[in-house]
């Protein structure tokens, strides 16, 4: 029968599990305050306003009443699905931004 040896960290290995702790932390920290930070978009010549935060989640949107026709109800479609992309768009922005000054430009799956 073999004993099995228990594994331990090293001196090197300790430093380096404390700089990927001390990194999660940030950043957790990090996309917390994303939650926090918002984009806001327009279109359609400010008809269409659209509020996203930073972790990709919509706090308003806002329709101009001049630009609701129900007559041209796809206008009205398009406007929104045009500010909505745009917003998505610039809050993965916002987001890459804050975790790439974390991570050092390095990408790492399933921090943002």
């Amino acid at each position: 029968m073999t004993k099995r040896r228990r594994f331990q960290p090293k001196g090197g290995q300790m430093d380096m599990m404390r700089q990927v702790q001390k990194l999660q932390e940030e950043v957790l920290k990090a996309q917390e305050a994303l939650g926090e930070e918002t984009i806001t978009v327009t279109a359609g010549g400010g008809a269409i306003t659209v509020v996203m935060t930073g972790q990709q989640r919509i706090q308003s949107i806002s329709i101009a009443p001049e630009v609701v026709d129900p007559d041209d109800v796809e206008m009205l479609e398009d406007l929104v699905t045009a500010a909505v992309n745009e917003a998505l768009q610039r809050s993965q922005e916002l987001a890459g931004e804050r975790m790439s000054a974390l991570t050092g430009g390095l990408r790492i799956p399933g921090l943002i």
